[in-house]
């Protein structure tokens, strides 16, 4: 059963929800606020834990002029907004203005 965006509120606190892209927005901000959703699914917030560990790890550290100068490598794109992308995601009530804004491009159900 789908949840439609009058119903987000209705979802009680702690559920969790399984998000699939309906249709992938051509709009920069829809596919931003998108993504920002998708990396609240907890096996893409483990990858970037451990994304963000590993280049701490591995930052290139040298001197330059007397001082101590870091190359930093470039974050990794963990999650891509396609048509058919699913994730889940433990609903909260910050995020439910978010999840209304794009429930256009989304089928939203309970996991």
């Amino acid at each position: 059963m789908s949840i439609t965006a009058d119903q987000i509120d209705a979802n009680a606190v702690g559920q969790t929800l399984r998000c699939t892209v309906a249709k992938a927005p051509k709009a920069k901000g829809a596919q931003d606020t998108i993504a920002r959703l998708m990396r609240l699914d907890p096996s893409n917030v483990k990858s970037l834990r451990r994304a963000q560990h590993l280049r701490a790890r591995r930052m290139n550290t040298y001197i330059r002029g007397n001082r101590v100068w870091h190359s930093r490598e470039k974050a990794a794109r963990v999650v891509r907004v396609a048509n058919g992308a699913t994730w889940d995601l433990p609903m909260n009530p910050s995020i439910a203005d978010d999840l209304k804004s794009v429930a256009g491009y989304l089928t939203i159900e309970k996991a």
